[in-house]
């Protein structure tokens, strides 16, 4: 099963050069360990454009959907065995980058 670690911050910087080594070593070892699919990091909220094409012309908005202290950076896309797997490798991560993370299951369609 695949699932989504999203990565959360709550403060304006990005990743220090110690957390990103560690992210770094974290990812060799998804990779080693054949969990890794795909992982990216975003840019801050200030840079999102929110298009809303629900009406007769699209809405485009500059700035993130939700205004709030906490905001998605980046993430990991993984393929675990079960929750409990998922979970072990969301604690892992949360070390490794210095910030919470939230683990979704993909819902299959």
């Amino acid at each position: 099963m695949q699932y989504l670690l999203s990565v959360i911050n709550d403060r304006p910087d990005l990743a220090t050069s110690d957390e990103q080594a560690a992210i770094d070593v974290f990812n060799d070892q998804l990779q080693a360990d054949g969990y890794w699919v795909f992982a990216g990091g975003l840019g801050s909220p200030s840079t999102a454009t929110v298009v809303d094409n629900r009406g007769e012309e699209p809405v485009f908005t500059d700035g993130p959907f939700v205004e709030s202290k906490e905001f998605l950076i980046g993430f990991w896309v993984i393929e675990a065995p079960d929750l409990d797997v998922a979970l072990k490798l969301a604690t892992e991560g949360s070390k490794a980058c210095n910030r919470k993370v939230e683990v979704r299951p993909f819902v299959a369609e």
